[in-house]
């Protein structure tokens, strides 16, 4: 499992409250809470940690450990870190798997006081940062997804509830338990939360190490249907979640896991999320771990973006679109009809080059409005959030302006383009949200509302008052002072002071007439000193307390402001985040028009068949490298049928190390990815039905932590796809076997080939070094030899990078060492024993001969099950009351008896 290197203290390791002081009591009352986080405990401008806390943040982010005051007579540890500079210190602690939680002081230090000299500043946890529920830029990958996943598993079912708090998307997949680990590796979660009964399920284990995320045990009882349900409603705010859809028992388990751990990190805040998206698994290609790895779709085998699928063909400018466009690829779809009208809309655009020029200039402008909402939603948002929302409004408008109307079918925008334009139809109160924004926000306004200054000029008649007088006290002062003068003939002038504020000062002798008492006179004697006399007016007394008030004033107007903006915003959540999804989609379309212009990839003909044609593919990765140094790319050619009918649906791939043969798996791969996440491919021309699972062993790794040899890891990857794969799977598979003795592997490999092709049926590229699996041609009915070609010229080896029909005759292993710098002297000795072994082999057994390779028996039909072994499968011990469980133990009892 994935977690914190150091683990964070729990409640049982928290040093007791008794005799400490009030500040200290209140810091163990808020850890109590939240006993595995690190605790930030606001005291003025630092955020202090103690005790444990303290020196695993110490260690963690390397700031000074100190002590300070003693408790139970050993001294407190104690660390610290700026209130300004605690963004960057959270965003090091989540990367190394810890969770932190966030005490503020709740009132100023000046509201305490009134309580009494020793009372303590209210202070309360307002948040708990976990690697999933993060939202501030600064702490997010703004191409990146960052998604918060549940699992539960009920009655032989597993579901997954995937969260990305950040822009509000909520998705749940129902799926097999075998199509749990594809599942969560689709969406890349950053945390998963996992009941902890599940941590003694082997499947479900396994899919967790898969996931990438940081995984948080909780308490089974809140994967329970029934509360879980409860909290899902209380979450949306409805008294049922029919209107959502009819979700199974493991889907409201899995988003009721989600629901308590935003309760609790979120402290009451309910954040703006979108109703569930319900997918289950038919509706997406599945892709397992290693798989993804092996083709490197989203990120290299070395955990980098760049050299990715995704990278070689992003070509957004916005944010959320690069969001979108790595969802597509992440988890392209399995539906012929939706995967054609995604086509359809990278079609249009490619087109029409004028229109998505002007596009993509329109969207370069635009900004992040899902995460701005989210922020908002949840109270952390500022002033430049609101701009956000403002800047993606109006280029809604521009952008819904640019494209025809949907009229006529045929010169009108295609399904997936017209929806995207009718969610940037603006309703009327989002409409009024934004020319409300456009006139009372500023053009660049600060990051924080605390700040002001955000609000314009003239919005709020109020607030200008109270600007005026904050900003030109000095010239209302002089001319207050000016017109008491000219009233009086004394030459006033006007001080300040803490005690009396504004007062008018004259000298004693000049004072004089002002101290006769007159019914009619402005001037009220405030004191006299030795030389002078201080008088004040009814005016000057307002104008004091409104000076004095004046910069509060202005600051608490804007807040309120924002606040309003801020709630409206809340309301209208939901349309905000459809206008922010039209947005990303469009962008993800134009830029894979984009991208197939600047290639010359084509659309991919898809239907609901089982055949693979692609006429001159091309890798898209490899071949960006290639060309970027200068030099050509050669395309192949690849033919699949599952059906057997027009080609063989297996192809047993020879030759030599470095011919390309491992491109050439990945290669056809990466194009049924692209294909079925509605891109065009770059090829001359491809028909692809629909694929249901995709399976890569492509390279070779160990897995140390678990024990594990490359050998082993080959073979569990293996007997992976042997029981996944099905008649419309596609499985790529490269040396099989190698790892082990040569007849062992040649075993393996062989049993392999004619189990993908017998029994499992799907299409499939087999590439190895056995050169004795070319004789699977003649020996079963729908496989073909393929091999990558190279020639020796003078004694070199060249290679030549193309597949052609026919199984290689040699390996040209010692041509290769030659190639990459082995010693002569060891090539030379090479080439001797190798000729003696060739010599050997001739005078050997022929293959035929061995009964390990005579046309396999088909296998005897599997043993019936039981009656007893029939009626405990449908039991599900969770689900049964007492009562329930001592009946069914005495039926199964019966049924053993007969």
């Amino acid at each position: 499992m994935n977690a914190p290197l150091v683990p964070p203290p729990k409640a049982a390791d928290l040093p007791s409250a008794e005799g400490v002081t009030p500040v200290m009591a209140q810091f163990l009352a808020a850890k109590a809470s939240q006993p595995d986080a690190i605790l930030f405990f606001r005291m003025g401008d630092f955020y202090e940690l103690f005790f444990r806390d303290a020196e695993i943040a110490a260690a963690a982010l390397g700031i000074t450990l100190t002590k300070r005051g003693k408790h139970q007579g050993e001294d407190i540890p104690m660390a610290g870190v700026p209130v300004h500079a605690l963004e960057g210190y959270l965003a090091r602690l989540i990367r190394q798997g810890f969770k932190a939680a966030i005490c503020e002081q709740m009132e100023d230090p000046a509201e305490a006081k009134k309580r009494g000299s020793k009372a303590v500043v209210k202070r309360d946890i307002v948040r708990v940062v976990t690697p999933g529920t993060l939202t501030e830029d600064s702490l997010l990958d703004a191409r990146g997804a960052n998604r918060l996943a549940a699992v539960a598993i009920r009655k032989g079912r597993a579901a997954a509830a995937v969260v990305e708090l950040s822009a509000g998307e909520v998705d749940v997949v129902a799926c097999s338990l075998e199509d749990l680990a594809a599942t969560l590796a689709s969406f890349r979660p950053s945390e998963v939360l996992v009941p902890d009964r599940l941590f003694g399920d082997e499947a479900a284990k396994a899919a967790l190490d898969g996931s990438g995320g940081v995984v948080q045990a909780l308490p089974q009882a809140l994967a329970e249907p029934v509360g879980a349900r409860a909290r899902v409603e209380r979450l949306y705010g409805v008294a049922s979640l029919d209107g959502f859809g009819a979700f199974e028992d493991c889907e409201v388990s899995a988003l009721g896991l989600v629901a308590a751990y935003l309760e609790t990190t979120q402290a009451g805040k309910v954040p703006a999320l979108r109703p569930p998206r319900r997918s289950g698994d038919s509706g997406f290609l599945a892709i397992d771990p290693a798989t993804r790895l092996s083709l490197e779709i989203d990120r290299t085998q070395r955990g980098e973006r760049e050299g990715s699928l995704l990278a070689c063909i992003d070509r957004t400018v916005t944010s959320g679109g690069a969001r979108a466009l790595a969802e597509r690829v992440a988890r392209p779809l399995r539906d012929p009809t939706a995967i054609n009208h995604q086509l359809d809309a990278v079609e249009w655009l490619l087109e029409r080059r004028d229109l998505r020029r002007d596009l993509r200039d329109g969207l370069k402008a635009s900004s992040d409005v899902a995460r701005a909402v989210s922020r908002l939603a949840l109270g952390r948002g500022g002033p430049r959030d609101l701009a956000a929302i403002r800047t993606g409004l109006s280029i809604a408008e521009g952008v819904a302006g640019l494209c025809p109307p949907a009229r006529d079918p045929l010169t009108g925008p295609p399904l997936r383009i017209a929806e995207c334009l009718d969610r940037l139809t603006l309703t009327p109160e989002v409409g009024r949200l934004l020319v409300e924004l456009g006139a009372g926000l500023v053009a660049e306004p600060p990051h924080l509302a605390r700040d002001g200054g955000f609000v314009e000029a003239g919005f709020r008649p109020e607030l200008e008052e109270a600007r005026a007088l904050r900003d030109d006290s000095r010239r209302v002062v002089a001319e207050l002072e000016a017109r008491a003068v000219a009233e009086s003939g004394v030459a006033f002038k006007v001080r300040h002071n803490a005690v009396l504020g504004y007062f008018l000062e004259a000298s004693a002798k000049a004072a004089e007439p002002l101290l006769r008492p007159a019914a009619e006179s402005p001037f009220i004697h405030r004191q006299t000193l030795a030389n002078q006399v201080r008088f004040t007016t009814v005016e000057l007394s307002e104008l004091d307390a409104k000076i004095s008030q004046a910069g509060q004033r202005a600051l608490a107007i804007e807040a309120e402001t924002f606040e309003g903006w801020r709630r409206t915003v809340q309301g209208l959540a939901q349309p905000l985040q459809a206008v922010a999804e039209a947005l990303a989609e469009l962008d993800a379309h134009a830029a894979l028009a984009e991208w197939a212009e600047e290639v010359g990839a084509v659309r991919p003909q898809v239907d609901d068949g089982l055949c693979f044609e692609v006429t001159a593919g091309r890798h898209p990765v490899v071949e960006a490298a290639v060309k970027a140094q200068g030099d050509p790319y050669t395309p192949n050619d690849c033919r699949l049928d599952g059906s057997g009918a027009a080609c063989a649906r297996l192809s047993i791939v020879t030759g030599p190390n470095m011919a390309g043969k491992s491109t050439f798996l990945r290669q056809n791969a990466l194009l049924v990815v692209l294909a079925q996440a509605g891109a065009f491919v770059p090829a001359k021309a491809m028909r692809l039905g629909v694929v249901d699972r995709l399976f890569s062993r492509v390279g070779a790794g160990d897995d140390l932590a678990r024990g594990r040899s490359t050998f082993m890891m080959e073979m569990v990857e293996t007997a992976a796809i042997l029981t996944q794969a099905t008649e419309r799977s596609f499985v790529v598979l490269d040396e099989i076997g190698r790892g082990t003795a040569t007849y062992d592997g040649l075993a393996i490999a062989w049993a392999t080939a004619e189990a993908l092709h017998d029994r499992n049926r799907a299409r499939t590229l087999f590439a190895t070094h056995y050169h004795e699996l070319a004789g699977l041609e003649t020996r079963l009915a729908h496989v073909c030899n393929l091999s990558m070609r190279a020639r020796e010229w003078n004694g070199e080896l060249v290679f030549l990078h193309e597949a052609a029909p026919g199984a290689a005759d040699r390996s040209y292993g010692v041509q290769v060492a030659k190639l990459a710098g082995v010693p002569p002297a060891v090539v030379a000795r090479a080439r001797e024993v190798l000729d003696r072994l060739e010599g050997e082999k001739q005078a050997a057994s022929s293959l035929d001969d061995l009964p390990l390779f005579a046309v396999a028996e088909p296998p005897p039909p599997p043993p019936r099950a039981s009656a007893v072994e029939d009626a405990l499968s449908g039991i599900d011990p969770d689900d049964l009351t007492p009562r329930e469980a001592l009946e069914a133990l005495y039926r199964l009892k019966g049924l053993a008896g007969r």
